[in-house]
C-alpha cells in the first residue's frame, strides 16, 4: 500500500538538512492539486533573550525552506512557506495545522539518541501526543511502502 497526500499538509521542519529529508520523503506521495506548507518555527524565550536576532532566524528560516523547496518543486504539489514564532514548537505547529486547515501533519522524525531526548524534549513524540490534526511520521529512508 502506497501512502499518497491529495489536500493540504503542514511539515514541520527544524533545519536545512531536516526540511531536505522530509521534503525528499514527501514528495513522491504529493498528489496533482496537494498544498505542502513548510513550517519553521522560530523559538521564542518567553519573557528572556532569545537566543538569535529576528533578522539572523528570519535568515535561517530562509535557508530552511530553500532546502526543503528543491525536492517539492519537483512534485506536483503546491509548495508554501510559513515562519512563525512560539514559545511552544508543537503547539505553534498545530497553530499553523489550524489556520491552513490542514488535512495532516507529515515529518520525518530526527535521529537522536535518548539523552538528548530528555534534555531537550522529544518533538516528535509530542506531535504524535498532543495532535489537534492527523500526525503522519514518514520513514527516515524515504521509503514508499
Amino acid at each position: 500500500m502506497t501512502l499518497t497526500f491529495d489536500g493540504t499538509v503542514v511539515v514541520p521542519v527544524g533545519d536545512p538538512d531536516d526540511g531536505e529529508k522530509t521534503a525528499a520523503a514527501l514528495a513522491p506521495r504529493m498528489e496533482p492539486g496537494s498544498r505542502a506548507v513548510v513550517v519553521y518555527v522560530i523559538e521564542k524565550a518567553g519573557g528572556a533573550p532569545d537566543k538569535t536576532s529576528v533578522e539572523q532566524s528570519e535568515l535561517y528560516a530562509e535557508d530552511v525552506f530553500a532546502a526543503a523547496r528543491g525536492p517539492l518543486e519537483g512534485s506536483s504539489a503546491m509548495v508554501e512557506t510559513d515562519a512563525r514564532y512560539g514559545t511552544d514548537v508543537v503547539e505553534t505547529i498545530f497553530d499553523a495545522a489550524e489556520d491552513r486547515e490542514a488535512d495532516c501533519v507529515v515529518f520525518v522524525p530526527r535521529e537522536s539518541n535518548r539523552l538528548v531526548e530528555l534534555l531537550t524534549g522529544d518533538v516528535s513524540r509530542k506531535l504524535v501526543k498532543e495532535g489537534s490534526v492527523p500526525v503522519v511520521s514518514l520513514p527516515q529512508n524515504g521509503s514508499r511502502e
